[in-house]
Order: C-alpha cells, then structure tokens, then sequence
C-alpha cells in the first residue's frame, strides 16, 4: 500500500489498458484508442491513491471483486468519462429553440419536456432552463420540465449545486446573468450560483445511455444530446440515436453536436437543419 508521501510510479501496462478499454467500450459503449492510454493512466493514478494501493495490478484486482465493483465502479465511471461544456454552447441550437421550436410548439400545446441527455455538470440545462423562463415571460401559462442525466454521478452532484466560476459564464449577455445568475457574498469567491427558478423544474439522474433507459419516459418533445457519440463506435451510435427516438414524440427533435451526423445510420430521423433532426416514425 501506498503511502500519503509516497511518491507513486506505476504504470498502466499495455495488457492492463487493453482490458480496461474492453470493460469501458463493453460497458459504457466509449472507446479507448492507445492515444488515452496515457489519460486514462493519469486518472487512474490518483484512485489508486484514494484507494491505497500499491499499483495498477492491484487497483484492477480490486475493481472486479465484488467490493470494488459495489464501491469503486462509480468513482472508475467518473474518472473515465469527459465532462467538456459550456453555457449557450453551439449556439444555434438554442436559436432554433427561441425562434422556431417554442413559438410553433405553444400553438398547440403549453407545457414542454425536454431532455439533456449528457448533462454534464449543468450548463447546457441550465441554458436551456433560462431560454425556456424567458419564452414564459411573455406566454403566461407555459410550463416545462427538463430532465438532465449523465454517466458520471459526480459531475451529476456538481450539476445540481448550479455553482460556477465567473468566467464560466463569461458568455451570457450582462442583463440574463443579472436575472438567473447570483453573486457570491465572499468577494474573494469569484463563483456565481444559478437562482432557485432555474432548478425549480429541472431534475438530474444517472444514465448509461448504451444501457436499457428504464425510468426514462417516451414522451419528451425534444432532446439534446450533443458531443457524445463522437465517443463511440458506428454501430453503438446507431444503438443509442434509436434508443432516444423511442424516447421523443413523432415529431420531436433531436440535436447533436457539431461533429455529430446521422449519415450512415438507419434511424426515424430527418436532418432539418445541421446537427437538428425531426423525429419521423
């Protein structure tokens, strides 16, 4: 065992990497190309400390028994995943939700649910709870509820505090930042909190999208699950767009990220826009 002085030198073997990439990609649909050797090896270093082990063979070891498997699998998930976001993030999504989604959608209905299916730790729910408070502003019995999730409990638990540093949300104009977002009272703490409105409808849960989505309804009108599939395979990406079309209403919508296209996948999609699609069973 490791000491809290020690200075730890372990490696990943190639065997080691090897069999961890195929528990990660068998389990959580991500792919680890020799490139994240080296990242993976680095996050892992520091659970081995937590732990107090000695190396890499024993850090394994532990994750598949039964102990780890109940207690570390969780903080493994964490360590693995990449939790990369920011507020109003591809902003043209947002756009098309201020000036074409709501103003149809209200025309028949006065109460939207949305999801955010890779929530990270809160920015895109969030800017989608500001663009839905402001649309309520000026059409008086609207409702919405969002649901947020990601793989990754801990980034889940940052999520759900709404509490970030100043430049994070740099790019919000002067005057949203003034209405949703509070001060610190500690001046030396150059954080900002989300008010209360914009959690008052917001729920988060942890999800492992290439896993069955049980508890997840199938009524949403829209979702948004963006720069997530860049991590997985073709055949996985298939897997989990038609497992959020079961999730949408025939004609809800689905946005991706930039890099993220449906070409290739047989899905009940139509592309209306880049990185927008139309669910069309």
């Amino acid at each position: 065992m490791t000491t809290a002085n020690e200075v730890f030198t372990s490696k990943l073997t190639v065997p080691q990497f090897k069999k961890l990439g195929q528990f990660i990609h068998s389990n959580y649909g991500i792919q680890m190309p020799d490139s994240k050797k080296v990242l993976l090896e680095g996050r892992l270093q520091k659970r081995i400390k937590v732990n107090k082990l000695a190396n890499f063979t024993e850090y394994i070891e532990f994750l598949f028994s039964d102990a780890g498997q109940a207690h570390e699998l969780s903080f493994f998930i964490d360590a693995v995943s990449t939790n990369k976001t920011d507020f109003y993030r591809e902003p043209h999504h947002f756009d098309f939700l201020r000036t074409e989604f709501l103003p149809n959608f209200i025309q028949q209905k006065n109460h939207v649910k949305i999801w955010s299916a890779a929530a990270s730790s809160g920015e895109e729910p969030y800017t989608i709870a500001i663009e839905l408070n402001e649309f309520i502003e000026k059409n008086k019995g609207f409702s919405y509820e969002v649901l947020g999730t990601d793989i990754s409990t801990e980034i889940l638990q940052k999520a759900s505090k709404g509490i970030y540093d100043e430049k994070r949300v740099e790019v919000i104009p002067l005057h949203i930042k003034r209405k949703y977002f509070l001060k610190s009272k500690n001046k030396a703490n150059k954080t900002v909190k989300v008010a209360p409105i914009l959690q008052k409808n917001l729920r988060y849960r942890t999800i492992n999208l290439i896993a069955p989505l049980v508890g997840i309804p199938n009524d949403f009108d829209l979702i948004f699950c963006r720069n997530v599939l860049i991590y997985f395979n073709r055949a996985v990406q298939e897997q989990v767009i038609n497992a959020l079309c079961a999730k949408l209403k025939p004609g809800g919508y689905l946005f991706l990220g930039h890099s993220e296209s449906t070409t290739g996948i047989k899905a009940p999609v139509t592309q209306i826009a880049p990185t927008i699609y139309k669910h069309t069973p």
